[in-house]
């Protein structure tokens, strides 16, 4: 006898990590805030791995789904891209940031992971971004990367 699993238990830690977004962005907005806290470097840390776990979902649902569903996967594939640009702007935007060190230390410290002020964390945002850009590079061209614009026909 097998059980079949309902909709709403289909996927729970997708769900899970999907409601910790909402609820995240609903905090972020209370009305009852005196002024919004600007973002920092950690929050976006810890978003650059949410991206980049999607991002690397989406390379295996694309290289899954295109066989049987080509139109499918071509729509899957595009998505893989365009989560790669948002993760290119989280980095860049992280390095952009302003951090607990002196300007001086901020640019010695820019993509070596080894020198971050923090320290060495077991997997640095330049060392994910790194390896997420590896996966981009063997599976799209620069023509795949340009500006996207949408048309839908629904």
């Amino acid at each position: 006898m097998t059980s079949r699993t309902r909709p709403q238990d289909a996927h729970p830690y997708l769900r899970a990590a999907s409601a910790g977004v909402r609820h995240h962005t609903r905090a972020l907005a209370r009305p009852d805030a005196t002024s919004p806290t600007p973002v920092d470097r950690l929050h976006l840390d810890v978003l650059h791995a949410h991206l980049t776990a999607l991002h690397q979902l989406l390379d295996r649902l694309a290289e899954t789904t295109r066989p049987p569903h080509p139109a499918a996967g071509r729509h899957l594939a595009t998505a893989h891209t365009r989560v790669w640009q948002a993760t290119a702007e989280i980095h860049s935007a992280f390095h952009l940031l302003p951090s607990n060190t002196t300007a001086e230390d901020a640019e010695v410290s820019a993509c070596h992971p080894e020198r971050l002020p923090e320290g060495p964390p077991v997997l640095t945002i330049c060392q994910r971004h790194l390896a997420a850009g590896h996966i981009i590079r063997r599976k799209t061209t620069p023509t795949d990367l340009r500006t996207h614009t949408t048309a839908c026909v629904r």
